[in-house]
């Protein structure tokens, strides 16, 4: 039996004060939320809590008008009468069920008679491509494979609302891609939050991202935006460029030590622009900056001091972290330049590579 209500949003206004998270979050029906933030965040607390496997301190968890927990009016409905499927980093199968058994499992613990229960676990054995897999065991099946069982078992409860943990972490990368093209279709028009450390996965499957740090949710947006144009450190340094923040001043950047850094404002921004002294964010790709001993010939618009804070390998280029921004650069650059950590160097950024919106 599907939980579900027809062009129902699923809504999360929580905290939990033990783990410090304070959150609200709201999912459209038929959207993908990923979840973004460091180790610790309070990514799989969000879950948990919506999932109801731990009880808020305050707010409510709401499908549609359905509130499946809400302190102040001490509503709670347990997790397996919700109408959410939430699937975790390991497979998490039973070991002496078969593929099939597996699957029809959630089925028949909503009463779903035995036999409806496995023609519904074929069904989406076969949706999964694990078909001729249904009688093996979970010991028989590889890593890829007990996660697409995992995947066929979660939405063979018909729920309303999907939640992924990190799904594809415990995988080898040869079988990611194909159980990541595997999410991407199950997915589609199904409302699920997916936390996730990958950006091709939020790129992939992600309508929406929101970032999430110290409990909270940092940033929130389209993820093409936030990608593209991150106003969080989390958000930028996941989408792989650098950030700046500072104010608006003479159609630049004004940082906090008053250096002025131009760029072009974004078209967002529409024809009013930046406006003087609000806030705001400056991006700019790893490989649009260049690193210098001295002040370059031509004097290039944006030419700042900095120092190496390190040097990793990124690819087959040299990431060059500095304490203002990071330059990737190919290892012949380095050795030509000598550079250690703690050097002085200037670096240069065309004004038409810096991105500049509101922060």
């Amino acid at each position: 039996m599907s939980h579900g209500v027809k062009g129902a949003s699923f809504e999360v206004d929580v905290t939990v004060a033990h783990r410090d998270v304070d959150v609200h979050i709201r999912v459209e029906e038929g959207e993908t939320l990923a979840l973004l933030g460091p180790n610790g965040a309070g990514k799989s607390t969000i879950l948990a809590a919506a999932a109801g496997l731990i009880r808020p301190d305050t707010g409510t968890v709401r499908l549609g008008d359905r509130v499946l927990s809400d302190r102040s009016s001490n509503t709670w409905i347990p997790p397996h009468a919700r109408g959410i499927a939430l699937l975790a980093q390991d497979a998490r199968l039973f070991p002496h069920l078969s593929a099939l058994d597996n699957v029809a499992f959630g089925p028949r613990a909503t009463g779903t008679p035995r036999r409806t229960a496995a023609e519904r676990a074929a069904t989406w054995l076969e949706r999964v491509g694990m078909a001729a897999y249904a009688d093996r065991r979970p010991h028989e099946l590889s890593g890829g494979q007990a996660q697409k069982v995992a995947i066929a078992r979660a939405l063979a409860t018909e729920p309303a609302v999907l939640l992924i943990d990190e799904p594809l972490s415990a995988l080898d990368v040869e079988v990611a891609p194909d159980v990541r093209d595997l999410l991407r279709r199950v997915t589609h028009d199904r409302t699920t939050i997916l936390v996730t450390h990958d950006v091709l996965d939020a790129a992939l499957l992600a309508d929406r991202m929101a970032v999430v740090h110290g409990g909270r949710v940092v940033e929130e947006g389209e993820t093409a935006r936030v990608l593209s144009r991150p106003t969080s450190d989390f958000g930028a340094r996941f989408a792989g460029l650098n950030l700046i923040r500072g104010l608006a001043a003479e159609g630049a950047l004004r940082m906090p030590d008053g250096r002025l850094l131009h760029g072009i404002a974004d078209s967002a921004l529409g024809d009013s622009g930046l406006r003087e002294g609000e806030p705001v964010a400056a991006v700019v790709a790893p490989s649009a900056v260049s690193v210098h001993l001295e002040t370059p010939h031509g004097s290039p618009r944006n030419s700042l001091d900095a120092t190496v804070v390190d040097l990793e390998p990124h690819g087959h280029l040299v990431r060059v972290r500095t304490d203002l921004l990071s330059a990737d650069i190919t290892p012949a650059a380095v050795a030509d330049l000598k550079l250690t950590r703690g050097d002085r160097v200037v670096l240069a950024v065309k004004a038409t590579e810096v991105h500049l919106h509101r922060a």
